[in-house]
């Protein structure tokens, strides 16, 4: 195995034709220089020099050696310069991995601020429900996913809160429960069988985990994983539901409750033991810019 070190000190020497002078030139001793060429020597189990008297001359395998090291030597240092050009180039490819609601809600601002700012990156962009891109990222088949967190927590995956997501108790307008006074309970909830997230969801756990720690077990009349068919399959009556705050609107009104206030976390989620290209790195910055200020 030749060292770059030992190669950079045979190269020095024969244009030098001295090993003092090579040693000047590196800002080494004498004997340093002298010790990295018989490791050379060592390693290619060849003599590169003979020495005579005060002169030294290559031999036949130093004169081979010459023009190939020089090109390994400056191959070497262009890899070098192109690595270390990546600390600040970002191109390449994105994988991404979002829930569908986080994805039209969420980011078409990040994403419109980040291809304008880096427009060299390709976006290869995977909608999935949260629980699946959580399990994308734990097996490193994304890069950086941007969904619910899991409100039991992510275990080994590191997770950057960026949006408090209040959630909200709503109806159709049409539906009798629009008209009910006073708040509604728990139970009287419970009993009106709801549409919900799908149970298996971090949102529709969420929902669920509330009503059994009051000791109700909740039944919906259905359920399913996109929020937007459930607006609609409660807009047109179907039951009541809770859904993110910023997506009540006519035909949905807000149903008053007793029921403690609701709310899921969206954030960015990444293997702490992967590598981010710089291409995610940038993203996760632009992500952080839209993030909810800092509570004072």
């Amino acid at each position: 195995m030749i060292n770059l070190n030992d190669l950079q000190a045979f190269l020095a020497v024969a244009e030098c034709e001295s090993f003092s002078r090579a040693a000047r030139r590196l800002h080494l001793t004498q004997p340093a220089v002298s010790k990295r060429i018989q490791a050379l020597e060592a390693a290619l189990q060849v003599r590169l020099f003979d020495r005579v008297g005060k002169q030294i001359y290559l031999t036949d395998a130093g004169r081979t050696l010459l023009p190939r090291g020089a090109a390994l030597l400056r191959q070497a240092l262009d890899t070098q310069r192109v690595l270390l050009e990546l600390d600040d180039q970002v191109s390449g490819s994105l994988g991404l991995v979002t829930s569908h609601h986080v994805g039209l809600h969420r980011l078409p601002p990040v994403l419109r601020s980040f291809t304008r700012r880096y427009p060299d990156v390709q976006l290869d962009i995977r909608f999935e429900d949260s629980e699946a891109a959580h399990e994308l990222i734990r097996r490193a088949e994304s890069e950086i996913a941007v969904v619910t967190l899991n409100p039991a927590g992510a275990g080994e995956l590191a997770v950057a809160p960026l949006w408090h997501d209040p959630l909200c108790f709503t109806v159709g307008e049409d539906h009798p429960l629009a008209r009910s006074r006073p708040p509604l309970g728990f139970a009287e909830l419970a009993a009106a069988r709801p549409v919900l997230p799908g149970l298996a969801t971090y949102t529709g756990r969420i929902v669920v985990d509330a009503f059994a720690a009051a000791g109700i077990e909740l039944r919906p009349n259905l359920a399913t994983n996109y929020l937007e068919t459930i607006a609609m399959l409660v807009g047109i009556g179907l039951g009541w539901s809770v859904l993110p705050s910023s997506m009540i609107r006519a035909p949905l009104v807000e149903l008053a409750t007793t029921v403690p206030p609701l709310s899921r976390t969206l954030g960015c989620v990444t293997h702490p033991r992967r590598t981010l290209s710089n291409a995610a790195r940038a993203f996760r910055e632009i992500l952080e810019s839209y993030a909810d200020p800092a509570p004072e």
